[in-house]
């Protein structure tokens, strides 16, 4: 379970600090999780905090009762934590199957790592080979980061809006990879988005404005809230 404590983040602006994030106490042990909000809310800055990429200004992260506050991104990684940016990052001289195989912690076969991308609707002989660079479109390389995640298979992973740039593979199939990825870990699922499909699979949903959780509740109890747009501006379908 992932459990942050009053967790604040500031930022330089200027010849001043602007705060991100305010105060944000939330637990992730469900199934999925959904944090969502308007832009500029602060959900990529926490996402990223959880990762380990920024260290809170204040307040404590706990990992299964642990500490981890003071850990690097990488020390996350080795406790079980996965995360995938918003924009994915492009390895120039690296091909898909070595950053499969990096993912995974172990050389893998290039049987296994074909599975893994066609898990992510990718067909695998054309991007095997292939180089993690400018040659590589958006949404090809947030299915290949996706398949790192899979390949991972950690105890929590974390999506900083998966969807974005996928518009060619439907949602149907990105969720059945959510659904593949739970049953084989066992874990939770972060995932930060404001589409109404992601948001219809959560367990939970935290609502962040401002830099402050507004609500946080089931999918029954906040959704109708948000459809509504009684909690923040309307959803995207």
């Amino acid at each position: 379970m992932l459990e942050l404590q009053h967790i604040s983040f500031s930022a330089g602006d200027g010849d001043a600090n602007k705060e991100i994030l305010d105060d944000v106490s939330l637990t992730v042990s469900e199934r999925f999780v959904a944090i969502t909000g308007p832009n500029g809310s602060g959900k990529s800055t926490l996402a990223k905090v959880i990762a380990g990429i920024l260290k809170p200004t204040e307040g404590k992260i706990l990992l299964d009762g642990e500490d981890i506050t003071a850990l690097s991104v990488t020390e996350r990684a080795h406790r079980g934590i996965s995360y995938a940016f918003q924009q994915p990052v492009r390895f120039k001289g690296l091909t898909v199957k070595d950053l499969v195989s990096l993912a995974a912690g172990r050389k893998i076969t290039v049987s296994e790592a074909c599975s893994y991308l066609s898990e992510v609707g990718l067909c695998a002989r054309d991007y095997i080979d292939r180089e993690v660079n400018a040659s590589l479109s958006g949404g090809e390389l947030k299915r290949i980061e996706i398949a790192t995640v899979l390949a991972r298979g950690t105890q929590l992973s974390v999506f900083d809006e998966p969807e974005a740039g996928i518009d060619l593979w439907s949602f149907q199939n990105l969720i059945s990879v959510f659904e593949k990825m739970h049953a084989r870990t066992n874990g939770s699922i972060l995932i930060i988005s404001h589409q109404e499909r992601i948001l219809n699979i959560a367990d939970k949903i935290v609502v962040i404005a401002g830099g402050k959780v507004t609500k946080q509740g089931t999918r029954e109890e906040v959704l109708p809230g948000l459809l509504a747009g009684r909690i923040c501006p309307a959803l995207e379908n």
